[in-house]
């Protein structure tokens, strides 16, 4: 079930009036909650339910299993198990196949033939996501930063919870959980701010991402060596808006529907492309998986406290493991190791002073950044390496010739970069005004956006590229 979509805005209707109904009866509040987000993943594939279950009780079942023992030899005997079961789920249905195909391919090499066992694997959507949050439940509960939840429906509704469910934010049990235990009130200003991130999510997605895609960035990544080098940098900071909007725009939706439920998550975006440093583009961007990957992978493999050399090869390792989460494809492993390069090349010249602060440097900060980030963005969108050589030979060619491109691309790539030296603020200034109207003027003002957007919008809406992760 997409966002976008009709058929979403009547399920959420629905599941926004009943449970709002049932407020007064939390237990009976949660089990509707929990059953409206396994029609919405089952939407696509009802077979797919019982892997999202399988990974809920197997958190659940970990964590009673943690609470009965102090021992720490015990416990982690218990945390060990029950993150390496969701972890080979995951590698399963995520990397089953790029390891034979590669597999095969070294045989090849050395002239060994082999028919190996492939199998036609569909990959579960959001799959990454509700793994990703049920092992953080199983680490914390051992961490012994959070309780265990003895009721399995919190545990199962932590990880489904329909609006980040398929692609993010990933929500924190420690942030999640406690909000189950009070009774849910819908204020003004969780309306106003849900409508205001839902209207700016669509308009994000279904308007500047569409229409990039469909007009700019798919064509060229079809095959970069029709096109001018000229048209080939547009058309990476095409894809660099493209993908922005298209991600933040779900994480907007997904965390103002989630206010409209009554639950509050933590922002995801934070105007990645104002960022003057690699590092900090990382503290704005997909801000609920950087905090994951360092709290989880990160700071246990060591962080930054044994030495210059171990903290480059934990940054480097980090961040090629993230890429790896992305994707079964060598693209997604370089564009991992080019980030967790950049990081380690960043930290070194900071510790030798090599980089100090001004506004000049830090302007060049902010294009070196942006350009990094976009030059990765090239091996992140490609289908393949071939195609990805492709775009950086072509750059080479230093041809200008623009033809098909129109006024109107170009202000969809401009409009959104310059949006991101707005005021932070920008969204709860928003707020603030539409709190201070009358409740019709509000809802005036959102079926309003909603028909602007569906004016402006191209016929067909793509799903979210995160979907794929």
């Amino acid at each position: 079930m997409l966002f976008p979509t009709l058929t979403f805005a009547v399920f959420f209707t629905l599941v926004f009036g009943t449970t709002w109904s049932l407020r007064n009866y939390v237990q009976l509040r949660k089990l509707v909650l929990l059953g409206a987000s396994y029609i919405f993943y089952g939407w696509w594939d009802w077979r797919f339910c019982f892997l999202l279950l399988g990974a809920s009780l197997t958190a659940w079942f970990a964590g009673i299993g943690l609470s009965k023992f102090e021992a720490d030899r015990e416990r982690r005997i218990i945390v060990t198990i029950s993150v390496s079961a969701l972890l080979c789920v995951l590698a399963f249905f995520k990397y089953y196949g790029f390891f034979l195909s590669s597999l095969q391919d070294a045989l090849f090499a050395i002239g060994w033939q082999r028919d190996l066992p492939f199998l036609q694997i569909i990959l579960p959507v959001g799959i990454s996501f509700f793994t990703f949050q049920a092992i953080s439940y199983v680490v914390d509960v051992y961490r012994k930063d959070i309780a265990t939840r003895r009721n399995p429906i919190d545990v199962l509704l932590y990880i489904s919870l329909f609006p980040q469910l398929v692609a993010g934010p990933i929500v924190r049990a420690a942030d999640f959980l406690p909000q189950l235990d009070r009774k849910s009130s819908l204020s003004k200003t969780a309306i106003c701010f849900g409508l205001v991130l839902c209207v700016i999510g669509l308009f994000k997605k279904m308007v500047v991402a569409n229409y990039l895609a469909v007009d700019l960035v798919d064509p060229i990544f079809l095959d970069p060596t029709s096109y001018s080098s000229v048209m080939l940098m547009l058309g990476v900071y095409g894809y660099a808006v493209q993908i922005y909007c298209d991600f933040s725009g779900y994480s907007d939706i997904a965390i103002g529907t989630a206010a409209l439920l009554g639950f509050q998550f933590k922002k995801n975006f934070d105007q990645p492309y104002r960022a003057s440093s690699l590092q900090d583009f990382w503290r704005r961007w997909h801000i609920s998986l950087s905090g994951w990957l360092r709290d989880y992978l990160y700071i246990p493999l060591g962080g930054s406290k044994f030495g210059t050399w171990k903290t480059y090869r934990n940054l480097f390792l980090t961040m090629f493991l993230g890429g790896l989460w992305h994707g079964a494809a060598w693209t997604f492993i370089i564009w991992g190791a080019l980030h967790g390069g950049w990081l380690a090349l960043e930290r070194a010249l900071t510790k030798t002073n090599a980089v100090k602060g001004s506004r000049i440097k830090s302007v060049i900060g902010w294009l070196v950044t942006f350009h990094v980030v976009c030059a990765a963005w090239v091996f992140f969108r490609s289908s393949d390496l071939n195609i990805a050589l492709d775009w950086f030979t072509g750059l080479g060619s230093f041809s200008t010739d623009s033809f098909g491109l129109t006024w109107f691309t170009l202000a969809l790539i401009a409009l959104p970069l310059v949006a991101q030296f707005l005021p932070s603020d920008t969204v709860e200034r928003t707020v603030r005004i539409f709190e201070q109207k009358p409740l019709l003027i509000i809802a005036f003002a959102f079926i309003l956006g909603l028909a602007a957007i569906l004016w402006l919008a191209p016929p067909s809406t793509a799903p979210f590229i995160y979907f794929q992760f």
